[in-house]
């Protein structure tokens, strides 16, 4: 984007996501004009031209949360992606930014390596772990959970190796396996629970802060997992009885949270994605300056 006149001295643009200022040519001795100004001066704050590029700016955070946050929900979900889309979507800078070097799979497990293109004809370009370039053409991809991406490690190794950096943590993104042997009777988790914090709304706005939905007094998240809905529930005090708060034990219900699980039923990706959200919650307790919970 191109620098615009904004009064007689100065010219504005959007650099690095913000708005930003510089002197204009004829307003300065020469040398000086062109200089970027290191805040905005107070003078031109509330011209057109720099309230419409802040809402600009603004409008771009927005889109870029919003396509990472839809390429987050196809990952979680390994939910099967038209290639065409992709295609159709690669030119815009916020969808690259969430896509690029994210592990896909195409029609068999062999086919899997980081997106690195996309064009109109249909193909996408992945580097696979031999470190080479190849194209997939496949009608669909998914771009799977990591507990369900095989060789996990070999492809952090790759893509530490090799400099990639994924707009969408997936690779990177913690996960639990649910330990072989779990008792058929038992249905909840207290690992994380007893998590301490000073107020039911500190609480609350960690778990919303991190993406998770308050209902009534549980900690909530709907994952889908082989074409079922889970939703892990992690519980929490009573705000008009307790100064305090706490988390409770985690649990699995059906998507309408009316029958809980027992552990036994519970998938992969809805364990994974559930501990992922008590341990996180439990991560954000109170902690006093000794160091004590």
């Amino acid at each position: 984007m191109g620098w615009l006149a904004a009064g007689g001295t100065y010219e504005v643009a959007l650099v690095e996501g913000r708005v930003a200022a510089r002197l204009a040519s004829g307003t300065t001795p020469a040398g000086q004009e062109g200089e970027q100004q290191r805040s905005l001066p107070a003078e031109i704050r509330d011209r057109p031209e720099v309230v419409e590029l802040q809402r600009f700016a603004e409008w771009l955070d927005r889109h870029a949360a919003e396509c990472a946050a839809q390429v987050t929900d196809w990952m979680v979900s390994s939910l099967p992606v038209p290639t065409g889309l992709l295609a159709r979507v690669w030119p815009d800078e916020a969808w690259r930014a969430a896509l690029r070097d994210i592990v896909i799979v195409g029609a068999t497990p062999q086919e899997v390596g980081f997106l690195r293109d996309a064009d109109d004809s249909g193909e996408l370009r992945v580097v696979n772990l031999d470190g080479e370039t190849v194209r997939l053409a496949a009608p669909t991809v998914t771009m799977p959970h990591p507990v369900l991406l095989p060789g996990l490690e070999e492809l952090r190794a790759f893509a530490a190796e090799s400099g990639m950096t994924q707009g969408v943590e997936q690779i990177h993104r913690a996960t639990w396996s649910k330990p072989t042997g779990t008792h058929g009777g038992a249905d909840r988790i207290t690992e994380f629970a007893d998590a301490e914090y000073r107020s039911w709304f500190h609480l609350s706005s960690r778990a919303t802060s991190l993406g998770y939905k308050i209902s009534g007094s549980a900690i909530v998240d709907r994952i889908r997992d082989a074409g079922r809905v889970f939703t892990a529930t992690v519980g929490m005090s009573d705000p008009y009885t307790e100064e305090k708060a706490w988390t409770g034990s985690l649990t699995w219900s059906d998507a309408d949270g009316h029958r809980r699980l027992p552990l036994t039923e519970v998938g992969p990706v809805a364990w994974s994605e559930g501990m992922r959200m008590a341990a996180a919650l439990h991560a954000g307790r109170t902690v006093t300056t000794d160091g004590a919970e």
